[in-house]
């Protein structure tokens, strides 16, 4: 097991309950994969450094997780498709 860091940024026009229930999705993948959610850190609402699908501004979400290796990709594969999800990063802290 390795310990990342997953930035997410979501949709800015979702309300509270469906912005908790796509970062639970996201802890859910990870905890159905063996790793676990250390802290999740919500950064609000920014603008965005370009527009991503008409959008000027994101939620941005940092997570600290800890997952096997080789669920990274599976992870990425999942998070592309969410729909509320407009961009992520998965950075590895102890590379």
């Amino acid at each position: 097991m390795r310990e990342y860091e997953l930035v997410v940024i979501i949709h800015p026009d979702l309300d509270e309950t469906a912005t908790n229930d796509a970062i639970e999705r996201i802890k859910g993948w990870i905890t159905e994969a063996g790793g676990s959610v250390g802290k999740v850190d919500r950064w609000g609402k920014r603008k965005l450094a370009y527009p991503i699908r008409k959008q000027n501004h994101g939620q941005y979400f940092l997570l600290n997780i800890t997952i096997a290796p080789d669920f990274v990709n599976g992870l990425e594969r999942n998070l592309r498709f969410l729909e509320p999800v407009m961009r992520f990063l998965i950075t590895s802290i102890n590379a």
